[in-house]
């Protein structure tokens, strides 16, 4: 009898960046052989997965020859090519997270649509074309989202006059209305096919301004008990109307009047989920796998409180990697370095991260603020 362990059983993954290596990390504790598949033969999972195929996740022919040996198929990033893992499902292929909540999810004016259907609140927003966005002065300021391709901060642009639609996107987008928030939050929610569903305790981000992407975050969130209750109650609210399976993201903004707005989802663990490896009895990572294997969901009890900091390439940097400051963190208690293995840094790109432990949230704060800048990732 095949079983979810062991040779016989192939868990693919489209794409083979950070996050595929850590879900790769934990399945070597259960003997799941996954294999992966990404455009880039020097992706991070390229040296540890079971086997790597170098090809583009976007392409039907190669997603359709990737999958149809596998068992379950499984993403970690959503621009995929959904039509490919429809057909590997119709053929019998187990695909968490479902293509059809990819479809949602992937397109951000889909998605935006989605919220306004089933009465989740987030902020206002309008659906254009390209070349149409000089009828929106009475809209300023707002964000301007690609619909689709968009991923760490790429894909964002700030319009706060019509001075600023000179760098506008040339393509499909979302315009979404600024919001005066307090705070940027998020919660991690897994579902698995059974229909259970756990939540993680809410955290707190911080983003680069000029990434735009998260640069810093604190768990648990500086928020009252019936905002945590709230923000829990929505994100599963989120799962189960998507009737999902597997891992998902759920950022919010915290209106400065009190009032929790959904900004976006990712169905995938998420960069606001890394300090569950360390601060929580269950990390995202191995949730992830318990989900969309359809195991027992684990507990996500926090252990400790924790600050995680992403490692990006620094300003101006292109060339070999090299990390300046290592031995100074790892000469403090309570640190836990995360190196994803890319060989080339680049100006903002995700080298790396690193939790940050301590016995009670001031400490946390205390020692982030000191340590945060402590390591740098410098092309040489």
């Amino acid at each position: 009898m095949k079983t979810w362990y062991g040779k016989d059983f192939k868990l693919g993954i489209l794409g083979a960046g950070q996050l595929g290596r850590m879900i790769i990390q934990e399945a070597i504790n259960w003997n799941v052989h996954v294999y992966t598949l990404d455009s880039d033969p020097e992706a991070p999972c390229s040296k540890i997965s079971h086997e790597f195929v170098c090809g583009s996740i976007t392409d039907y022919e190669t997603v359709l020859h990737f999958g149809k040996d596998k068992d379950l198929i499984t993403v970690e990033i959503e621009n995929v090519k959904v039509e490919a893992l429809e057909e590997l499902e119709r053929g019998g292929v187990s695909v968490f997270p479902q293509p059809r909540v990819l479809r949602i999810i992937r397109d951000k004016g889909i998605q935006k649509q989605f919220y306004k259907d089933n009465g989740i609140p987030t902020a206002d927003f309008r659906l254009i074309e390209s070349g149409e966005i000089n009828q929106h002065t009475d809209f300023l300021p707002f964000a301007q989202k690609l619909r689709t391709g968009g991923y760490d901060g790429k894909g964002v642009q700030i319009m706060q006059s019509s001075s600023d639609f000179d760098k506008s996107f040339d393509a499909p987008t979302v315009l979404e209305k600024f919001v005066d928030f307090e705070k940027e939050l998020a919660v991690i929610v897994a579902r698995n096919k059974n229909g259970e569903v756990i939540s993680y305790p809410t955290v707190e981000c911080e983003f680069n301004p000029q990434a735009n992407l998260v640069e810093f975050l604190f768990s648990p969130a500086e928020i009252s008990a019936d905002m945590e209750k709230e923000a829990q109650r929505m994100a599963i609210d989120i799962i189960q109307k998507l009737d999902m399976v597997g891992i998902l993201a759920v950022e919010f903004f915290l209106t400065k009047d009190g009032k929790l707005l959904v900004n976006e989802i990712a169905p995938r663990p998420h960069n606001s989920g890394h300090h569950t490896i360390e601060c929580n009895v269950t990390s995202q990572f191995e949730q992830h796998l318990r989900s969309i294997l359809n195991l027992p969901l684990g507990a996500t009890d926090l252990i400790q409180p924790g600050a995680m900091i992403n490692i990006l390439g620094e300003p101006n940097s292109n060339g070999t990697a090299y990390y300046q400051g290592m031995e100074v963190l790892l000469a403090e208690p309570g640190i836990y370095v995360h190196i994803y293995g890319k060989e080339k840094v680049k100006e903002f790109r995700k080298m790396g991260h690193f939790t940050i432990t301590a016995p009670t949230v001031e400490d946390l704060k205390e020692k982030a603020e000191r340590l945060k800048n402590s390591i740098k990732a410098i092309g040489k």
